[in-house]
């Protein structure tokens, strides 16, 4: 029997796509510095600046220029939430990495819960969901209906037993970070990560991925307060499960 060791982490990376979100970002920041790491780990908070027009940028320099924890990368155009993770988690330089929204749908104080099954030596990918448990806002009915049958179809050729591959947490080990290479722009980027995670071989025995799920808070925002996500996004992702689970 495989035993597993708890692996060695000492720094915590925090991979933060933004994108027009002047209204939200300091505070979505605040909330972060009020959620520290767990004790005896360091944290870096990488925000990758996807080409925002609303002032953002401007609010993320000052940030940036007065913390050495905080590291901002800009992107001169807008490329996608895909193409913002793909720079941010190649710059990320922690043991493990963590996938955090700007929009503050989502609560950095589930990240504990996130960290812990790797932490522990029990995964080396923990993927959050918004449906197995914790205080979630109750918005549209026809999203729900969406996610489900997406992620129904991505478990029927991941063979995973996810109940929220469109969540936004999602934690990963340094291991997982150096063989994933994100293809997707825009919102496909999830369904993407799920379908590669699926099919990772990791170390000398050449073992499958150790997935968890965990459940974290979530506050949707209605469009009028800044949601992007659309049903050609829903589409999208229906592509990328396919061409993922079968390339």
């Amino acid at each position: 029997m495989t035993i597993f060791q708890p692996p060695n982490v000492r720094t915590i990376s925090v991979v933060v796509p933004a994108f027009n979100e002047a209204r939200r970002i300091a505070a979505a920041i605040a909330q972060l510095d009020a959620a520290p790491p767990p004790a005896g780990l360091a944290r870096e908070i990488v925000i990758v600046d996807d080409g925002s027009t609303d002032g953002t940028i401007d609010i993320l320099r000052s940030l940036a220029a007065s913390r050495t924890d905080l590291r901002l990368i800009e992107h001169r155009v807008n490329q996608g939430k895909g193409a913002a993770l793909r720079t941010g988690l190649q710059s990320a330089s922690g043991d493990v990495v963590i996938i955090h929204d700007a929009d503050m749908e989502y609560d950095p104080r589930d990240h504990a819960d996130a960290l812990q099954p790797i932490l522990e030596g029990k995964a080396d990918v923990v993927i959050g969901s918004r449906f197995i448990g914790s205080a979630h806002r109750v918005l549209y009915y026809w999203h729900y209906v969406a996610n489900t049958l997406i992620t129904r179809y991505s478990n029927m050729l991941s063979n995973l037993n996810l109940t929220d591959i469109e969540c936004c947490t999602k934690a990963f080990t340094r291991e997982v970070i150096q063989k994933l290479s994100i293809e997707e722009n825009r919102f496909g980027v999830e369904p993407e990560l799920v379908a590669k995670v699926a099919r990772l071989r990791l170390g000398p025995d050449n073992r499958r991925a150790r997935v968890y799920e965990v459940a974290v808070s979530y506050a949707g925002r209605t469009y009028a307060e800044g949601k992007k996500i659309g049903w050609k996004d829903g589409v999208r992702a229906l592509w990328a499960i396919t061409k993922y689970s079968f390339r």
